[in-house]
């Protein structure tokens, strides 16, 4: 207090001197203006008289002259008297203004917990106050150290601000109550760096030499006791001890499954199977993308990239052009036919009850699995991924023999005994083919126009992911819709007037078929959709799928037949000017033929006489 008071009596001082000092510079700005009028006074009336003639008239005529300077000048010191007198007032009062204390002192005696605040400000109050009770609280475990945030700052305020606001009491204790949510917050944080969760006995790795996957050993774990942790903070702030070290208790956590009981419950949860072409480059492709995927062990959480997994489809890896569909146009690209291979992982994963993060369906329908079953893939595009939301590892098997991409996921059981997933897909209706396209065709006959490709219908699918239990539907919900588009006809067609010399004449019951036209797998994609000539996806699929429920799609039309124009279509092009010489195959509908065969979890429905769209597709 002795301090306190030297202060402040200093302080007083130094306002008295500063009193005292405006008080002076006022009193001598006002002097000084009064002692120039009377200066200009008498030095004007002397020298009026210095100058004055000697006629009697001429005299007083000057001295009235004289006079009236006289008050002129006065006049104009008592206006800059005032003036400067009401600037000095200002400026006293600006200056008291700007010196005058920020924060009311405490006059009265007051007591927090033990400290003197009486004659603080509020700042001083409160650096007293954290200065007897600093907070210092941490939790130990081992070497290990966690500083506790400062959970009293924020009390301390709220204790000074109803300090301060108005009359105070005598004696004040610092609250502490009120701060569960805070100290669960901060066992919670405690907890997060220090815990470990057990890891299970499972797969760690895949064995090319026998094709077998590796078991690891299982791995204890360790948990903070929250509980206790924020009881004992609880404790150290009722006891105001904010500089308490609190032991943690850390407690070891066993594996549930040992490698040895892994090991027999580890087995294969799903396969998809589905058919490929006949075109060895194409099934190249899928081979060699099976062959990349094959033995991929995913722990709990992590997450699988078709693309990272796989890598970029290039020639010196092996892969091979084949047919692939680049922004609606069929191409030859490297590594056509790989969508193949993510396009039954994907069902391969919803059938085990993995979760799917990222997928996108193709532009055209794909033939090899149902239209929205599908999952496209581009390098530098389109991926496909899913995360392994099991609690132990899983492992992926795939392989390409005889036309047939097969892909299963290997693990302990994710689905509950009798529930099984799988995607049920169907076509809710058919979009018109787009608008025709024409070539010039020099070889016919002018104005004769001839089906060069009779383009093929759009659809629309409605797909659902549906969920039984012992055999019984229990959910069928909507999981995605899709819009597949169609390809437009190609009409040829002579606007030239003239025939080409040496042209042969051409039948006219002859219809020429676009590969376009046949079923495939479709990979192009506008230019938002980024498409990638590296690896495109070819038309051209396989006839169905096995490993699961069938779906609604109908079998794909024979390619060795010819097509004819669309009947119906609103934007079909113009009908040729002889009939083909063979009958169109009907449109696909929304239900398959009773003798479909059944297919795998969101599969296609098989056809025996489907066979590559083209040469090398």
């Amino acid at each position: 207090m002795a301090q306190y008071d030297k202060g402040r009596n200093a302080g007083a001082g130094r306002s008295r001197a500063r009193g005292s000092s405006r008080a002076g510079s006022r009193g001598g700005r006002s002097s000084s203006g009064t002692g120039a009028g009377r200066s200009n006074y008498t030095r004007n009336s002397t020298s009026g008289g210095r100058k004055r003639p000697n006629g009697r008239k001429e005299g007083l005529g000057f001295g009235k002259i004289a006079i009236g300077g006289v008050v002129l000048i006065l006049a104009i010191a008592c206006i800059v008297f005032l003036v400067k007198g009401m600037g000095g007032l200002g400026s006293g009062e600006s200056e008291t203004e700007s010196t005058a204390p920020t924060e009311t002192e405490l006059q009265k005696e007051v007591i927090v917990d033990g400290v003197n605040i009486t004659g603080m400000s509020r700042d001083e109050a409160k650096a007293a106050i954290l200065e007897q009770f600093g907070w210092a609280m941490t939790v130990v475990w081992e070497d290990q150290t966690y500083e506790v945030t400062d959970l009293m700052s924020g009390k301390v305020d709220a204790l000074l601000a109803e300090i301060y606001a108005g009359e105070p009491k005598e004696s004040y204790s610092l609250d502490t109550d009120g701060l569960e949510d805070a100290v669960t917050a901060e066992a919670a944080a405690v907890a997060q760096l220090w815990d470990k969760k057990a890891r299970n006995g499972s797969i760690s790795g895949y064995d090319k030499e026998t094709g077998k996957f590796t078991f690891a050993e299982a791995e204890s774990g360790l948990a903070v006791d929250q509980e206790l942790l924020k009881s004992d903070m609880l404790q150290a702030l009722r006891d105001k001890d904010f500089d308490a070290q609190i032991q943690a208790a850390v407690n070891t956590v066993e594996a549930e499954i040992s490698a040895a009981a892994a090991k027999e419950q580890y087995q294969t949860i799903s396969s998809v199977t589905t058919n490929t072409t006949a075109n060895s480059k194409r099934n190249t492709n899928v081979r060699l993308a099976c062959e990349a995927i094959n033995g991929t062990v995913l722990q709990p959480g992590e997450e699988f990239s078709f693309n990272k997994v796989v890598g970029e489809r290039t020639e010196a890896k092996g892969y091979k052009g084949a047919a692939a569909y680049n922004n609606g146009e069929v191409v030859e690209e490297i590594g056509g036919g790989v969508c193949q291979v993510s396009s039954t992982l994907y069902n391969a994963v919803v059938k085990a009850g993995l979760k799917t993060t990222v997928r996108r369906s193709h532009t055209f329908e794909p033939s090899y699995v149902t239209p929205g079953t599908d999952a496209t893939i581009s390098w530098g595009g389109p991926d496909y991924c899913f995360v392994n939301n099991s609690s132990t590892a899983i492992g992926i098997r795939s392989s390409y023999s005889d036309q047939k991409c097969t892909v299963s996921i290997y693990g302990i059981p994710i689905l509950e005994e009798g529930v099984t997933y799988s995607l049920k897909s169907t076509k809710i209706k058919d979009i018109d083919p787009p608008a025709p396209t024409y070539e010039e065709d020099g070889t016919l006959q002018p104005g004769e126009e001839k089906v060069k490709s009779s383009g093929s219908k759009g659809s629309y699918w409605e797909t659902r992911l549906v969920i039984t239990k012992d055999g019984e539907v229990i959910s069928q919900e909507i999981d995605h819709t899709v819009t597949y588009k169609g390809h437009a006809p190609v009409i040829l067609r002579n606007t030239s007037g003239t025939v080409a010399p040496g042209a042969e004449t051409t039948d006219p019951n002859e219809t020429i078929i676009d590969p376009n036209t046949q079923t495939g797998e479709g990979q192009g994609t506008a230019p938002t959709e980024s498409q990638d000539a590296s690896n495109g996806e070819g038309p051209g699929g396989g006839p169905g799928v096995s490993g699961g429920p069938g779906s609604e799609q109908t079998p794909a039309s024979n390619p060795n037949t010819a097509v004819s124009p669309t009947p119906g279509a609103s934007q079909g092009p113009a009908q040729p000017t002889t009939a083909p010489a063979s009958p169109a195959p009907t449109a696909p509908s929304a239900s398959a033929p009773a003798s479909a065969p059944t297919a795998g979890p969101g599969s296609d429905s098989g056809n025996p006489n489907l066979i590559a769209p083209m040469p090398g597709a």
